[in-house]
């Protein structure tokens, strides 16, 4: 073939009375010039699909260009469903089918004994709750558990205030004391303080114990302290309640969690001004993410994020501080599922999902490791793009500014009203806000299928973007907020509070109850993973500001968990 084209060009293209060496360089000439037409011509490659995020560990420092190809992918033609006003499946992301088919059910039932005739006098409950705002949450509603538990009164709880957040709020800054002791009232008898003559006579017995403590540990190392000293004080009081207990203690759970414990009237005011806002521009929906892509947690996590070796560097640095993890393996933890996505990945997933380019998108985060740099590709995807300092001015946020709690007290208060929630980690936060919707009516949560979305953004330039789009539905299923995504008794009680939501006796064509189980099935493998950690339903704080000096008994360490460096590790 080739052999032909010389003669061909030979015979055919010289030019009367020029050289043979001219004819050669004007074949080559006209070679280049076809070459040239065909490469304006022809289509891409790769049909103009939004490029992946290439694997970690081949995009070293190649951040930019992988940038600036997510950037140039936002606009290519054959992406305007997707990149436009979104999809068939991005509508249906907007709510659940099967919502309607289930109630919240948290009332006391008949065992239940009241608040009247389960206290007993000269029983005293104090505890201090650690880390942020969420696992503050957390103590706080077991507190009044475990209260029940020892027939105890509960005082209004403390607040940790020496933690990494270095916040100074009091019980009374953050959540209303006066409705939570009215609220219960019938279930468990709550004061703001000891009484002056309890105070006088009796000093707190101070006391740790061990996490997910049952009703019969708390008896049988808590209650004899009571009995003799009259007021306990439980420390470091985050996790310490079995996350199983008999449905009438779930319940008081809920009816604490969902009903009772409620934010100041400044900061709901604050936070429905926020939304109303939200509300405003998106034209009355919008989605929330909860980001969760700071320094801190992803150096706890181990993973490599693709910034080479100055963020291998930074983050190492960081993640020595805690001296009891063990040697970071990226791979691993990325097999396994526990690496975070960065922003561009969820936007890929939220695309694939089906949501548009005029979504509305909350983002609650502190501040991104990468910054602009690596909220880019996720703006460009979905530039609608909102914080409570973009919704706010400074002026109006000025009283909470200096307070993280409070703060983290508007980004719940907007993701809890959001239409759908997106959840970036499996924090305090975020599973506190996952049980939250489930209760009050099954409002759209995501989760990242974080294993098995792995291995499909480290293949996803062999793939067309349907083909890439299918696979994230495909694997997302029983990660979207439906009802049964779980089996009863499986899974985080405050993620899945399934002992306090009923399903009507009536269920409508196409939401049997063998049907709606479908996908606790997908989640079973999943749920196993994280129920063998003995760190499943711990919050962390980055970095622990040592370790308190106060007298405790010898239940202190009982399970080798409250080892200060692994306390409180990247709380929420």
């Amino acid at each position: 073939m080739g052999s032909r084209q010389r003669r061909r060009y030979h015979g055919g293209c010289a030019a009367p009375g020029v050289a043979p060496g001219a004819t050669a360089c004007l074949a080559a000439a006209l070679l280049l010039l076809m070459l040239a037409f065909h490469c304006v011509l022809s289509p891409p490659l790769d049909d103009g699909d939004p490029p992946r995020p290439q694997s970690p560990t081949s995009v070293s420092n190649n951040r930019g260009e992988l940038r600036r190809n997510v950037l140039a992918a936002d606009t290519n033609a054959h992406a305007s469903n997707v990149l436009g006003g979104g999809s068939k499946m991005g509508e249906e992301l907007w709510g659940s089918g099967a919502v309607h088919d289930f109630y919240a059910c948290s009332n006391a039932s008949n065992e239940f004994s009241g608040a009247e005739v389960n206290t007993e006098s000269n029983r005293y409950l104090m505890i201090e709750a650690s880390g942020g705002l969420n696992q503050q949450r957390t103590g706080i509603i077991d507190a009044v558990v475990v209260a029940h538990i020892l027939k105890a009164t509960l005082v209004i709880p403390k607040l940790d205030q020496k933690s990494f957040w270095e916040d100074s709020s009091d019980f009374t800054d953050i959540f209303d004391a006066d409705y939570l002791i009215s609220s219960l009232s019938k279930d468990v008898k709550i004061i703001q303080q000891l009484p002056d003559m309890v105070s006088k006579t009796s000093f707190p017995y101070k006391i740790r114990v061990p996490r997910k403590c049952t009703p019969l540990c708390y008896e049988n190392r808590v209650l004899h302290a009571v009995l003799n000293v009259q007021v306990v004080q439980l420390t470091k009081f985050d996790y310490r309640v079995s996350n199983r207990l008999e449905t009438f203690l779930q319940k008081l759970r809920c009816r604490v969690n969902y009903h009772a414990l409620r934010f100041t009237d400044t900061i709901n005011k604050m936070g429905e001004i926020l939304v109303q806002r939200m509300r405003e521009k998106s034209g009355g929906r919008f989605i929330a993410l909860h980001l969760r892509f700071e320094a801190d947690m992803l150096a706890f996590s181990g993973c490599y994020f693709g910034g080479g070796e100055t963020e291998r560097r930074e983050l190492g640095t960081i993640r020595k501080r805690w001296k009891t993890l063990h040697e970071a393996n990226p791979d691993r933890e990325r097999r396994h599922g526990k690496c975070p996505l960065t922003p561009e990945e969820v936007g890929l997933m939220l695309s694939a999902l089906g949501l548009g380019r005029g979504v509305h998108m909350y983002v609650a985060s502190g501040d991104v490791y990468g910054g602009e740099e690596t909220l880019a590709p996720l703006k460009a995807l979905f530039p609608n793009f909102h914080s409570k300092e973009t919704l706010a001015s400074k002026e109006e946020l000025e009283p909470l500014l200096p307070f993280s709690a409070r703060m983290a007290a508007l980004d719940f208060i907007v993701c809890d009203q959001s239409n759908v929630f997106v959840a970036n980690n499996n924090g305090n936060m975020a599973r506190m806000l996952a049980g939250r919707r489930r209760y009050f009516g099954h409002k759209r949560t995501i989760r990242p299928n974080t294993r098995k979305l792995y291995s499909l953004l480290l293949n996803r330039t062999s793939m067309s973007w349907d083909t890439f789009a299918s696979k994230v539905q495909t694997f997302q299923k029983g990660f979207m907020g439906e009802p049964n995504e779980v089996e009863p008794g499986r899974g985080g009680f405050y993620e899945y509070p399934l002992d306090c939501i009923c399903q009507k006796t009536k269920v409508r064509a196409g939401h049997t109850t063998d049907n709606l189980s479908k996908n606790a099935k997908i989640m079973e493998n999943h749920l196993t993973d994280r129920e063998g950690s003995d760190v499943d339903f711990v919050e962390h704080t980055p970095l622990p500001m040592g370790s308190s000096n106060e007298t405790e008994s010898e239940y202190s360490h009982g399970n080798g968990l409250d080892i200060p460096e692994i306390d409180d590790m990247i709380s929420d």
